[in-house]
C-alpha cells in the first residue's frame, strides 16, 4: 500500500468539526492520487526488473541475488520479488549454484523481434547492394557469435557471394564481427577484411550505432578486393540509415 492510501487510515486525529476542510488536502489524498501513486509503484517495479535483466545479460557468470541487489540499490527482498515474477515468465532462471541467468523466454522474444529488424534494414541493404555491386548483410550479435540475420544480393552482377542467412561466425573472425567490436570500442569507421571466413571472399563493414539494446553491423562481401576508400562511405550511409530506421 502507497503512502497516501494510508493516509487517511484511522491513526489521523479526529477532525476538527468547526474546522473547515482544506480543499488541498482532500486533493492531495484524494482517489486519483492513490491510483497515481500506485502507477509509480508499478513503473518503478517495472524499472528495477528491466535493470535486473540488463544486469544479468552483462555478466556472462550471472548474478547472486545479493549481488544483484548491491548493484540495484535495493533489498534482497525486493529483488527475490522480481526474481520470483521474471523466472514465472522465463525471462530468468536460477542455475545449480544458484546464479541469476537469462531464461529462454528473451529467445522467445529475440526471435519474434529478429524479422522486424530485418524489415527495417532491408530498403538499406538494397540500395547497399545494388551500389557495390556485392552481397550486402546485416549481421547481429547471438550468444557471442556474429548471426547474419538479412541478406541482399545485387541484381545486376554476373557473379556474387551467395551468402546464407542464419550463418554464424565467431565476432574476432571477417570484417563484419570485428566491426561490431570496433562499435563497442565506440569506433564507427569501417573494416576490411580478406579470406577470414572464406577463402577468396572480402568484406568491408562499419558497426550499426545507437540503436539501444542492439549489436550489429552492416557490411558488403565480394569475391573480388573491396577499396574500403569507395565502398567505405556507402557501408557507412547504410549503417547510418538502418540505426534510424530500427530507432
Amino acid at each position: 500500500m502507497d503512502a497516501t492510501a494510508r493516509s487517511g487510515g484511522s491513526g489521523d486525529p479526529p477532525a476538527n468539526p468547526a474546522t473547515p476542510a482544506d480543499p488541498a488536502l482532500h486533493r492531495a489524498t484524494g482517489p486519483a492520487d492513490a491510483v497515481a501513486g500506485r502507477g509509480g509503484e508499478t513503473s518503478q517495479t517495472l524499472d528495477r526488473g528491466l535493470r535486473l535483466l540488463h544486469l544479468v545479460a552483462d555478466v556472462s557468470g550471472g548474478l547472486t541475488v545479493t549481488e544483484a541487489a548491491n548493484r540495484l540499490g535495493i533489498g534482497r527482498a525486493a529483488v527475490y520479488r522480481l526474481v520470483t515474477a521474471l523466472t514465472g515468465h522465463g525471462m530468468l532462471r536460477r542455475d545449480g549454484d544458484g546464479r541469476l541467468r537469462l531464461g529462454a523466454g528473451l529467445l522467445h522474444l529475440a526471435r519474434r523481434a529478429q524479422p522486424l529488424l530485418a524489415e527495417g534494414a532491408l530498403p538499406a541493404l538494397r540500395r547497399l547492394a545494388e551500389q557495390a555491386g556485392a552481397t550486402a548483410h546485416l549481421t547481429v550479435v547471438e550468444g557471442g557469435e556474429g548471426v547474419a540475420l538479412a541478406v541482399v544480393e545485387p541484381s545486376w552482377t554476373s557473379f556474387h557471394v551467395a551468402y546464407r542467412a542464419g550463418a554464424r561466425h565467431p565476432l574476432e573472425r571477417g570484417a563484419a564481427g570485428r566491426a561490431i567490436l570496433a562499435g563497442r570500442a565506440g569506433s564507427a569507421e569501417p573494416l576490411s577484411s580478406s579470406g577470414e571466413l572464406q577463402a577468396g571472399a572480402y568484406g568491408v563493414a562499419a558497426p550499426v550505432l545507437g540503436v539501444p539494446g542492439l549489436e550489429a553491423s552492416v557490411g558488403v562481401v565480394a569475391l573480388a578486393p573491396l577499396d574500403v576508400d569507395s565502398i567505405g562511405p556507402e557501408v557507412l550511409a547504410a549503417a547510418r540509415a538502418i540505426a534510424t530506421a530500427l530507432s
